[in-house]
């Protein structure tokens, strides 16, 4: 898109304000959310403090509050990971073993504890599950990864549906992912890595005093020495600080028009919620170009720090919410325009703000804040 088109774009869209798309839905808490994962046909699981799991088959029309684990009523479930209606992951974050991982398989009746963090130092922050067959939930894939212990990210994974769970490295075949001082992920919602399966290999961002870089796992294999995995990293042109960096990365998948998927990355500074900061990755193949890629950054930032961000495929659109409000671009990032409510079509005001985490078409933010995005309302 030239640049008198993406002027002429922008100031329509002044004069025509995008509306706010969220439809506020009952909860029944007022706990603060930050994990959702929706797997469609009305189903999606949500998460957050107090121990608190929602659960809906039905589109949203109603969340029921699940169970919660024995001794888990003060945890702060940041990750929850549905494999089906009746089946999901969540995870707890918080020092040591405050940091846990429980799994049900009767609707959230009953959880089982699979995984306390054995770490005194270590923090959970994010867990990302794939299908590695369409025929069996046994057959889900993915990871979990923590700040770092001993200088190296905390990562396991899975093969088994997440009841079993082996240490990513160090190890002849994996080689573990080295973090600089004073660099570490951000729980904000449960977004900081992702899982992608056969669009590609793990991926993770970072932040901190030492970041922000994005993490990518790359099959190495030299003439001399037999095949390992082991991450290569970017650095990303973000906010750099305590309390700044990448907070979220999302995929968009390959498609006919477009073969190779790509990464958008979002972030800023969550103790300054009005500075956003976002980056797009184009991906090449074979993986390998990627490194050599340009990594390119927004030239009209979201409107405030964005702490999730998903691609909506049919409308074309990067969608990226946060405390301050939500943003959208049509043109990969470079450009992002804010959402605003509407009075004279009844949105609520604030309906497009206070929001953690997104995975559409849901949105979910504190005390116990659920939105639904509403039917085609991005399309043209």
């Amino acid at each position: 898109m030239n640049r008198a088109l993406i002027l002429a774009v922008m100031l329509l869209a002044a004069l025509c304000p995008l509306h706010a798309q969220w439809d506020v839905q009952p909860s029944s808490t007022t706990a603060s959310l930050r994990g959702i994962h929706s797997i469609g046909g009305g189903i999606a699981w949500a998460s957050g403090t107090e121990g608190t799991v929602l659960r809906t088959v039905d589109g949203g029309a109603l969340w029921r509050p699940c169970a919660i684990p024995p001794g888990a009523e003060h945890l702060d479930f940041r990750g929850v990971q549905a494999l089906d209606e009746n089946t999901a992951l969540i995870m707890s974050s918080g020092p040591g073993p405050l940091s846990r991982l429980y799994k049900t398989t009767d609707a959230c009746r009953t959880w089982r504890l699979i995984l306390t963090n054995p770490d005194a130092d270590g923090f959970w922050d994010a867990i990302q599950l794939h299908p590695a067959s369409k025929r069996s939930i046994d057959r889900y894939e993915g990871f979990l990864i923590g700040d770092p212990v001993a200088g190296h990210f905390v990562l396991y994974t899975t093969r088994d549906a997440g009841d079993t769970w082996q240490p990513w490295g160090p190890a002849k075949t994996y080689r573990p992912a080295k973090a600089k001082p004073r660099e570490s992920l951000f729980a904000a919602s449960n977004s900081a890595m992702i899982s992608p399966g056969g669009y590609g290999p793990v991926a993770f961002v970072t932040g901190g005093k030492g970041g922000p870089r994005l993490f990518l796992a790359d099959l190495h294999s030299p003439f001399d020495a037999a095949t390992w995995w082991a991450f290569t990293t970017i650095k990303l042109p973000m906010p750099s600080g305590p309390e700044s960096g990448a907070f979220s990365v999302a995929l968009r998948n390959g498609t006919n028009h477009h073969p190779f998927p790509d990464l958008m990355i979002v972030g800023g500074n969550y103790k300054d919620p009005e500075a956003g900061a976002a980056v797009f990755v184009p991906w090449r193949a074979p993986f390998k170009n990627l490194f050599s890629s340009p990594v390119i950054a927004s030239e009209h930032l979201p409107h405030g720090y964005r702490s999730s961000v998903v691609y909506d495929a049919a409308a074309s659109t990067w969608i990226a919410v946060g405390p301050t409000g939500t943003d959208i671009s049509t043109d990969d990032g470079r450009n992002w325009i804010a959402l605003h409510p509407n009075p004279a079509l009844h949105e609520p005001a604030g309906a497009d703000r206070d929001w953690n985490a997104i995975s559409l078409p849901f949105v979910v933010g504190p005390h116990g804040r659920i939105g639904k995005l509403r039917p085609n309302a991005l399309h043209p």
